[in-house]
Parts: structure tokens; C-alpha cells; sequence
């Protein structure tokens, strides 16, 4: 990357051997030449595996060798790569297309700074903070970095930009993201179906003056996960599960109603998605949505999520990796229901009471609806 022109982040990989004292000398010589504080992180993978954040010498070795363990697990490979640890930065990444007649585009940016443990929870498009000028310059080393590997395919070229401006390579994903969906919405370029294109030998239908941004997309993750108790998985049936819907609003999932969460899977239930014509109407339309989801059987994290797009320092676009972890210390607590919320709940279930004993309910006792029930003739939602 250094050779193609690509800003790098100052480091060094450290590969694994099984001779652990001359291993621990390469260790101490590359921390020293990179200097604290440093990121530890897995070579052969991503996804937040055998990554530890070091600020001082005394746990360098201690929190090398958990991320060594965490790498050989994971991918299989204990290699780990040492870099310089860039506090307050934000992580930027660059949606790329290239394909096999020497084309390549980049469909611009996504911010996903919003992490937890290194895994992703918010990703916008564009970034709230860049610049025409950082952005054109992100793009192009973009660009320059799938060039310099002969890449073919939908990838995401990730950067680290530093609270000074500068922004530094951090690695290459040679796949269609989690987060994909949102640069989707402000080009309209379907990045599946420009995959499968390539794949097929196709050349891109488009040119990199064709694509403009339009408006704002966010996407968060919703996981079957409990916020109170350190974001444990969480299982259950799915009871109840009823998404937004909407102008502007996509979901992309792979469970229903009556569908149960299990800890033998990722916990992740799906991707809420919207799209507005600038963030701040983007922003009103993702806490609706939150609002209008609605999950009963298996704790979610819908409401620490709608909590982190309401707060302050989001909406102002004050989104560096360190977020969670400054606005959110401890486990998040749902706030508790108001009295008038409370009541409300009574009335309805003693009404609910009410009709079922005198024939009105629209579900008799086998959970079965009734010729009363609107929801036959409504397509099961109200107008």
C-alpha cells in the first residue's frame, strides 16, 4: 500500500512462531519502534477478533498473547499486526467497484465509528465530517489500493481519520459488508447485483462522474442482546415481531415471528435501514422506526440503540471509535417507564380483559382470531 501512495498507519506484523521468548523480543523491539499506544490486532481477519488496545509497556505481553490465542482461534492463525493507536480518530471506509476490463470506482463513504469492542452498532453515508477535499482524496487512495492488488469485485477499502485530518489505511475487505446497504441508498447502485456482474465478466455500466451522493442513510444493527447486563446474547422466542414500515425504511433480516434466538448463532436479528434527504431528516426517520419496532419474547437492543441516535453528541455528528465508551462506561439501563405509561398498560390489558369476557375480542381462547377481528379485512395493520 506505502508503494501505491496509500497513507499507512506506522507498524509491523509480529508472525507467529512457536519459539515464545524470541517471539516476545520481536514484540518489544516492534512496540518500541512504533511507540505507544498501540492496537493489537489479528493478521488473517477482521471482525473485531484478537484485537486489545495497549496504553503501557507492563500489558504488552499479557494482552499479546490473549490476542494471539484469539487469532489462532478464530481464523487459525496466531500472526498479529502492532500499529499505532490513533485516539479520538474515526473509522472511514470507502465502498469500492472494480471490475475485469480495468475499471474501478468508488461509491464514497460510510462513517461506522459507533463500536462496541470493536464491532460495529451505527453506520452512516455519507460521513457528517468530511470535506469535498478529504473525501475526493479518500476516494482516490481507494481506488489507488485496489489497483495496487489487481482487485475485481465489491470491496471496502477501511481508513482510520485522525481528529487532525489525516487519514491512514487500515485494511481491505475483499466482500460486501454488513453496512453495504446504506451506500445503496444514496447512489441507487445496487452492489449485489454489480457483484454478480462482475463476477459474470461484465463491464461496470457506469463511470465514476455518473455517481452523486443522494441524501443520508444510517443502518443499525439489532441483536438479540441484553444492554444491562454487558450486551450477553440473549435467547428466546421471537413472540412478537413486527418491523417499521415506511417511506425511506428497509429491513434486512432473516428471521420472523415465531422464529427463537439462540446462542448457537450470531446474535444479530437484522438491519434496520433508512433514508432521508440530509441526516437530520435521516435522524427523525430512524427513531420512528426504533419506535415502531417492536420484538417481545427475547431482550433487543432497539432501545440502547434509538438511546445512541437520540443522544447529543450523535445528532451534532461528534462520532469518534471512543463513543460508546465516553457516553456509555457502564451497562446501559433502560430508563424506567413513566406512571402515565404504566396506566396506559393497565387500561388496555383490563379492557382486553373486558371484551374477552363478554365476546369482543378479536382472539378467542386458542389464540385464534374471530369473524370480529379488523385485521382480516386490514391486511393486519390498521390504516
Amino acid at each position: 500500500m506505502m508503494d501505491a501512495g496509500v497513507p499507512v498507519i506506522p507498524g509491523q506484523e509480529i508472525v507467529d512462531s512457536d519459539d515464545e521468548g524470541r517471539l516476545i523480543d520481536a514484540l518489544v523491539a516492534a512496540a518500541t519502534e512504533v511507540d505507544y499506544p498501540l492496537l493489537l490486532k489479528a493478521s488473517a481477519g477482521g471482525g473485531g477478533k484478537g484485537m486489545r488496545a495497549v496504553h503501557e509497556p507492563k500489558n504488552l505481553q499479557q494482552e499479546f498473547l490473549a490476542a494471539r490465542r484469539e487469532a489462532q482461534t478464530a481464523f487459525g492463525d496466531g500472526t498479529v499486526y502492532i500499529e499505532r493507536l490513533l485516539d479520538g480518530s474515526r473509522h472511514i471506509e470507502v465502498q469500492i467497484l472494480a471490475d475485469l476490463h480495468g475499471s474501478t470506482v468508488h461509491l464514497f463513504e460510510r462513517e461506522c465509528s459507533i463500536q462496541r469492542r470493536h464491532q460495529k452498532v451505527v453506520e452512516e453515508a455519507p460521513s457528517p465530517v468530511l470535506d469535498e477535499s478529504t473525501r475526493l482524496a479518500m476516494g482516490d487512495a481507494a481506488v489507488a489500493a485496489a489497483a495496487a492488488v489487481d482487485y475485481a469485485g465489491a470491496g471496502t477499502v477501511e481508513f482510520l481519520l485522525a481528529p487532525n485530518g489525516s487519514f491512514y489505511f487500515l485494511e481491505m475487505n475483499t466482500r460486501l459488508q454488513v453496512e453495504h446497504p446504506v451506500t445503496e441508498c444514496i447512489t441507487g447502485v445496487d452492489l449485489v447485483e454489480q457483484q454478480i456482474r462482475v463476477a459474470s465478466g461484465l463491464p461496470l455500466p457506469f463511470t465514476q462522474e455518473d455517481l452523486t451522493i443522494r441524501g443520508h442513510a444510517i443502518e443499525v444493527r439489532i441483536y438479540a442482546e441484553d444492554p444491562s447486563q454487558g450486551f450477553l446474547p440473549a435467547t428466546g422466542p421471537l413472540a412478537v415481531f413486527r418491523p417499521p414500515e415506511g417511506p425511506g425504511i428497509r429491513l434486512d433480516t432473516g428471521v420472523r415471528e415465531g422464529d427463537v434466538a439462540r446462542i448457537d448463532f450470531d446474535p444479530m436479528l437484522g438491519k434496520l435501514i433508512v433514508h432521508g434527504s440530509n441526516r437530520d431528516h435521516a435522524i427523525r426517520r430512524m427513531m420512528s422506526a426504533l419506535s415502531d419496532f417492536v420484538i417481545l419474547g427475547a431482550t433487543t437492543n432497539i432501545g440502547f440503540l434509538s438511546d445512541v441516535i437520540a443522544h447529543p453528541a450523535y445528532r451534532a455528528g461528534e462520532t469518534d471509535t471512543g463513543f460508546i465508551q465516553r457516553h456509555y462506561p457502564k451497562d446501559w439501563v433502560a430508563p424506567a417507564p413513566s406512571e402515565a405509561l404504566l396506566l396506559i398498560a393497565a387500561a388496555s390489558e383490563h379492557l382486553g380483559i373486558h371484551r374477552k369476557s363478554v365476546g369482543l375480542t378479536a382472539v378467542n381462547d386458542t389464540g385464534r382470531t374471530t369473524p370480529n377481528d379488523p385485521f382480516q379485512r386490514l391486511d393486519r395493520r390498521y390504516p
